[in-house]
């Protein structure tokens, strides 16, 4: 076995073919080198940081058995982030009811169909309007697979074309569900908006009512007297 030390653990090639031959420092670099960002996709799509620690274990298990099939024709980390989604997927539709596949959604391949975003209500994102405990329920309240392509693209910031090797599916597929994606998430925010205006209303309403009791006090002189 080659001396760790000796390894340049920057290069993820030379880590990579030694996973590949069973090479324990090999499997070692490249969890050092991928666990983090593997943890980060997990816990934004399963909001739970104990399943998302669990979810990562699994992927790197599951990367284990199969890195032998990586022949090196994406990016590595394509083709990992492709293992972790699948498994992420796999979790959320055994845990939540059935939800809009990747598979059911309109392919924006053709000049016919349009993946521009919704401007005809005001964008609570970029107005920074919207807390991040909303933004957050908001997220994962999304279908999983719009939930997948949303943080892969807008959180975790890859393109289009490599989601689209990532989850098995065109570039065009991919835009689609981002502009599904972001259109659901401003309706969900807007909605949260709303109660939460709704909630402030009534707590006002309850408060401004208590003060009035105590001013006003209603006792049974009161009531003789009318």
């Amino acid at each position: 076995m080659q001396n760790p030390k000796k390894l340049n653990t920057s290069s993820a090639s030379e880590a990579i073919r030694l996973a590949q031959q069973g090479d324990a420092e090999g499997f070692e670099i490249i969890y050092q080198q991928h666990s983090r960002r593997v943890y980060a996709l997990c816990l934004r799509m399963l909001r739970d940081p104990v399943e998302a620690q669990d979810l990562t274990q699994d992927v790197f298990m599951q990367l284990f058995r199969k890195i032998h099939t990586f022949r090196g024709e994406s990016a590595f980390s394509t083709w990992l982030h492709r293992l972790a989604v699948n498994l992420v997927l796999m979790r959320l539709r055994r845990k939540s009811p059935p939800m809009i596949s990747i598979d059911a959604t309109a392919d924006l391949d053709d000049e016919t169909s349009s993946s521009t975003i919704d401007i005809s209500a005001p964008d609570l994102l970029l107005e920074g309007s919207i807390d991040r405990v909303a933004l957050d329920r908001s997220i994962e309240q999304l279908p999983a697979g719009c939930r997948a392509i949303f943080v892969l693209h807008d959180i975790q910031g890859y393109q289009h074309d490599e989601i689209a090797t990532i989850v098995g599916r065109s570039a065009g597929n991919s835009k689609s569900q981002l502009h599904k994606a972001r259109k659901r998430l401003r309706e969900l925010l807007h909605e949260a908006q709303r109660e939460k205006a709704r909630d402030t209303r009534l707590a006002a309403r309850k408060l401004d009512s208590r003060s009035r009791a105590k001013l006003f006090p209603v006792t049974a002189e009161t009531l003789d007297s009318e």
